[in-house]
């Protein structure tokens, strides 16, 4: 992802999720979020190490009981409205809308042919984006809580990049890619600066057995502790990506309640 914390178009600005046994889950993700010497995330409201509200873990109440229970990123676009309207002609599902007074939407969770869930908001100009402490973050040196990345594994790939790529408004990249003897393309969806800010990807070869969910990707100071307390907390190891020197450098977990995301070192 371009930056440490992007805005433009197609750019990812925050995720949250609403779930049951609220309490259970809070212990999960503040144990597992909070590992190493140095913890990007905050045991007590899960903001990250610079105070900010990046992630949202929130009670499921009846007014979400139509969520499904996924991690749904919260994607930045020109017209909330417009993105809503492709959404449904093109075969997706609007779950909410809000709108300003003046009828401009103001922020929607969407369902894509999938029933993968995403969230879009207008674009959030980047003098806005400060620490707890009022500082800036755009230009952080320091390892920070953040959505280091976004994917999503779906059986058709060429086809939902072609759904996304009309809804958010972004250019798309291809990117080859080798499995099972044959080649074929997975795609990133680009920023407005040209880098990616996401992927899309098919079922297979690295991907095979993951869930048609958008998943984002956490980094912690420590992945193998952070690995052993998913586990303890009642959650599963999907899948699990070692180097060369034996240690982690990428996880697939379920949370007790069967949310997945994906942890990274910090």
């Amino acid at each position: 992802m371009s930056g440490l914390f992007a805005t433009g178009v197609g750019a990812v600005l925050s995720a949250d999720i609403a779930v049951p046994e609220h309490e259970r889950e809070m212990r999960f993700y503040s144990r597992v979020l909070s590992t190493g010497d140095h913890p990007l995330w905050r045991v007590e409201d899960l903001l990250n190490n610079r105070r900010m509200p990046i992630i949202g873990l929130g009670k499921r109440s009846a007014e979400h009981a139509q969520l499904p229970l996924q991690w749904m990123p919260h994607i930045q676009v020109t017209d909330v409205s417009v993105s809503v309207q492709r959404t449904r002609d093109l075969g997706g599902s609007v779950l909410m809308h809000t709108k300003n007074d003046d009828g401009t939407g103001q922020w929607a969770v969407l369902l894509d042919p999938n029933a993968a869930a995403f969230g879009i908001v207008p674009v959030v100009p980047a003098a806005t984006i400060r620490s707890g402490d009022g500082s800036s973050l755009l230009d952080a040196a320091a390892p920070v809580g953040r959505i280091a990345w976004l994917d999503l594994t779906v059986p058709d790939a060429t086809k939902t990049q072609e759904f996304y790529r009309q809804v958010l408004g972004c250019a798309v990249q291809s990117v080859e890619m080798e499995g099972g003897g044959e080649r074929y393309p997975d795609y990133n969806l680009l920023g407005e600066d040209g880098n990616p800010v996401a992927g899309v990807c098919h079922a297979r070869g690295v991907n095979v057995g993951l869930p048609q969910a958008w998943m984002i990707y956490l980094p912690v100071s420590d992945l193998a502790e952070s690995l052993r307390r998913v586990r303890e907390e009642g959650g599963n190891v999907v899948k699990a990506m070692q180097g060369k020197d034996r240690e982690y450098v990428y996880a697939a977990v379920q949370d007790p309640v069967g949310a997945t995301l994906a942890l990274i070192p910090g």
